[in-house]
C-alpha cells in the first residue's frame, strides 16, 4: 500500500518505520526542516512505562482550582474564549473518578509494556545511539503525606505487575546519591528499575534517516494544507511548496491508499473539516537544558521531583529539566512574563536540588541554558487515539500527551499492524469510534 504519514515526531517516524517493516510504500511529511523539531525536540527524556498515571483522578479538580493564577503551578488552566478548551475541561472532569482512572491506567500500562518491547526491537535492528540510560526512574517526595499517597499508588501498581519500590530517604539516596545535597528536604521516594531515559530528538532523527535509507519519501519543510476525501474515502493530501519556494506551482497533491495523521496537537484542527472531531487539546510544556559542570556529582538515574512536578534527566554532558502543563491554546511563546517565570523556575530548581553541579547562570551572566516549549497533545483520559476513523482510508496516531516518547515505538507498530489488516495488538485500540 501507499501510505502517507503526516507529522515527523516520534509518533510519525515510528509509524513510518513499522510500515516500511511491513513492506508498504511510505511518504513522510512535516512542516519543519527535519524530524523531531517540535513536541519531540526537548522533552523530559523519560521512557516512563511505570509512571503513567492519568492526570484525571478524584483529587485533581480541587488541586487545579488551588493552582489557578499561580505562575509556577504544575498544571495551569488558563481560561480562554475558546469553547473547545471548555469542552475538553468538562470531559476531563468527567474522568476524575476512580473507575475512569482505573480504566485509563490499565490501557496506558498495556500500551507502555508493548511499546518498550517494540523500542527494544528497533534498537536491536538499528543500533541507534541517543544517550540511552537503563537505570530506571526514581521519584522523590518532600512531605510525608505525598509519600504515603505514593505508597498507596505503588501498591495499586503491583496489581498490574509493576514493581515500584517504596524507599525511605536513605534508600532513595542509595539509588541516586546525587541528591544528597538536597537530602534535608527529601522524606523518601519510589523507584522502578525497568524504566529508561534518553534523547527523543536524537532517536527520532536517526530513525527518520534510516526510514529514508529504506526508501521512504521524506518531504520536510512542507505545510499540510488539507486532506481530500473523494467517494467517501480519504484519497490525497495537499501540501504547500517547500520553504523558500514562492511559486504556488510547487504545491503538491499526493495520493495514497491510507493516510495517517500523527501531527500531535495539530491533529484535531487538521481533521475537523472531515467531520472527525477528536478531543485533543494542547498542553504547553517547558524544559531547560543546562551544561553539567561536575559530571561526578550529576545524577545518572532520571528522577521526578514531586514538589515542583518536574523531571531531571542526564543526556550526555547536559542535564534536562522539564515539566509543567499549561492549558492555554496553541501558544508557543517563550517571551511572555508567564513563560519566563516557568522557565526560571526550572533552572532555579536545578540549583536548589543539585547546587553547583550545572551551569544555571542566565545568558547575560555567561551561562547558556537552552529553554524550550512544546505542545503536548492531551486527551481528557491521557489515552491516545490509535486507529482508523469513520472516514475510510484515514487513520490517527495522536493524543499521547506527556507520554509520546514512552509510547512512540509501540504506537507506531500498533497502527502499522492495523493498517496491514492485522488484529489490534493492544486491547482497546483500533477503531476511534469505540473510544
Amino acid at each position: 500500500m501507499r501510505v502517507i504519514v503526516l507529522g515527523a515526531g516520534i509518533i510519525g517516524v515510528s509509524t513510518a518505520w513499522h510500515l516500511l517493516e511491513r513492506g508498504h510504500e511510505v511518504t513522510l511529511i512535516d512542516r519543519q526542516s527535519d524530524a523531531a523539531l517540535e513536541t519531540s525536540f526537548a522533552n523530559a527524556g523519560q521512557i516512563s512505562v511505570s509512571y503513567c498515571e492519568p492526570w484525571a483522578r478524584s483529587g485533581a479538580p480541587l488541586q487545579i482550582l488551588k493552582w489557578l493564577g499561580q505562575a509556577e503551578a504544575p498544571l495551569l488552566f488558563k481560561p480562554r474564549a475558546d469553547w473547545r478548551q471548555w469542552r475538553w475541561g468538562l470531559q476531563f472532569l468527567a474522568q476524575c473518578n476512580d473507575s475512569a482512572f482505573g480504566r485509563s491506567l490499565a490501557r496506558l500500562l498495556a500500551l507502555g509494556a508493548y511499546s518498550q518491547q517494540a523500542l527494544h526491537e528497533v534498537l536491536a535492528a538499528t543500533g541507534i545511539e541517543y544517550h540511552r540510560l537503563t537505570r530506571g526512574i526514581a521519584h522523590y517526595f518532600c512531605d510525608n503525606r505525598s509519600l504515603d499517597e505514593a505508597a498507596q499508588a505503588a501498591e495499586a501498581m503491583r496489581a498490574h505487575g509493576i514493581e515500584r519500590r517504596v524507599l525511605d530517604r536513605e534508600g532513595l539516596l542509595a539509588v541516586e546519591p546525587a541528591f544528597r545535597g538536597f537530602a534535608h528536604r527529601i522524606v523518601g521516594g519510589t523507584f522502578t528499575a525497568s524504566d529508561e531515559s534518553g534523547d527523543a530528538r536524537l532517536f527520532t532523527q536517526e530513525l527518520a534517516r534510516r526510514c529514508a535509507a529504506r526508501g521512504a519519501r521524506m518531504l520536510f519543510g512542507r505545510d499540510i494544507q488539507g486532506i481530500d476525501v473523494e467517494g467517501g474515502q480519504a484519497r490525497a493530501v495537499r501540501i504547500g511548496a517547500a520553504r523558500g519556494e514562492s511559486s504556488a506551482s510547487n504545491d503538491m497533491r499526493l495520493q495514497g491508499d491510507a493516510i495517517v495523521a500523527a501531527c500531535g496537537a495539530w491533529t484535531a484542527p487538521l481533521l475537523r473539516p472531515l467531520g472527525v472531531d477528536l478531543p485533543i487539546y494542547p498542553g504547553k510544556g517547558y524544559s531547560a537544558t543546562v551544561r553539567i559542570l561536575r559530571p561526578e556529582a550529576a545524577p545518572w538515574v532520571s528522577t521526578i521531583d514531586d514538589e515542583m512536578h518536574c523531571a531531571f534527566t542526564r543526556l550526555g554532558d547536559e542535564l534536562r529539566v522539564a515539566g509543567t502543563i499549561e492549558l492555554n491554546g496553541f501558544d508557543l511563546s517563550l517571551d511572555t512574563p508567564l513563560a519566563r517565570a516557568r522557565c526560571a523556575m526550572l533552572v532555579r530548581r536545578v540549583e536548589e536540588v543539585l547546587p553547583g553541579v550545572c551551569d544555571t547562570r542566565a545568558e547575560h551572566e555567561g551561562g547558556q541554558p537552552r529553554f524550550w516549549t512544546g505542545l503536548r497533545p492531551a486527551t481528557p483520559t491521557n489515552v491516545p487515539f490509535i486507529g482508523r476513523t469513520r472516514v475510510p482510508g484515514l487513520w490517527v496516531n495522536a493524543g499521547h500527551g506527556t507520554l509520546g516518547w514512552t509510547h512512540g515505538a509501540g504506537s507506531g507498530k500498533a497502527i502499522a499492524a492495523l493498517i496491514s489488516g492485522e488484529h489490534a495488538p493492544i486491547p482497546g485500540f483500533g477503531f476511534l469510534g469505540m473510544d
